[in-house]
């Protein structure tokens, strides 16, 4: 993921919203300097940034009712796993 838009396969998209929306995007883009071009990063990273924030929510959600303890012990047991599998792997 730490590749820059230009270094990936990219997908043209066509997208249909107001224009007080259109209007609001460009001039704040233009505010922070960033041109015409700018567009498509910036609504990538809203993407990325909704799908992740959406994510955390879910995992809230699903985890709200497991003790804290168990939950940290669950994610140190994943961890652990995780790290003993990149370790074999890379033997």
């Amino acid at each position: 993921m730490g590749k820059e838009i230009s270094q990936l396969e990219t997908a043209r998209l066509t997208i249909t919203w107001s224009k007080q929306a259109d209007l609001i995007l460009r001039s704040y883009l233009g505010a922070q300097g960033m041109r015409k071009g700018d567009i498509s990063k910036f609504i990538e990273e809203a993407v990325r940034w909704r799908i992740f924030h959406d994510t955390i929510q879910e995992a809230r959600a699903t985890f709200a009712d497991v003790p804290p303890e168990e939950l940290e012990r669950m994610i140190a047991d994943a961890v652990e796993e995780v790290r003993a599998r990149r370790y074999r792997a890379g033997k």
